[in-house]
């Protein structure tokens, strides 16, 4: 039995809320090395404490990265690809040992000029663990058609 959204099983104002991930001081260790990003911000204690966040945060990529992660616990899209981000902002820091979540509502559906595929766009938040949205956008995935 196959489980996945196809484009005509979702209608725009659709909502789905992932399951929660705290975000570890490995998480951001591991992210200073991937992306070559070893900003103090990052992965110095001493320097952040005389920063307006007092304590070191998240890459606002690492946090992406993790949202992108959460996006698959919710209800699976038969996604064709990922196609881009549409005014994504980074509204809120994220500290080692926060709880992100993500929301979606899909916001627009557009056809394709092919039959078998349409775009889904989704309003996306990150949320923390005090309900504060610290990223927020659009992601436009291309999903199949269920006569595809």
């Amino acid at each position: 039995m196959d489980d996945k959204l196809f484009y005509e099983d979702v209608e725009e104002g659709t909502e789905h809320e992932s399951s929660g991930r705290t975000v570890t001081e490995a998480d951001v260790v591991n992210f200073a090395g991937l992306s070559a990003d070893f900003n103090n911000m990052h992965i110095d204690e001493e320097f952040a404490k005389n920063t307006v966040f007092k304590t070191r945060v998240a890459h606002g990529m690492c946090v992406l990265s993790i949202a992108t992660g959460l996006w698959f616990t919710m209800p699976r899209l038969a996604t064709i690809a990922f196609m881009g981000l549409q005014d994504w902002r980074f509204s809120g820091a994220v500290k080692p040992g926060d709880t992100v979540k993500i929301t979606r509502k899909l916001v627009e559906k557009k056809e394709h000029k092919r039959p078998n595929m349409g775009f889904l766009n989704w309003e996306v938040n990150v949320v923390n663990q005090e309900g504060e949205v610290v990223q927020k956008g659009i992601w436009v995935i291309l999903v199949q058609r269920k006569d595809s």
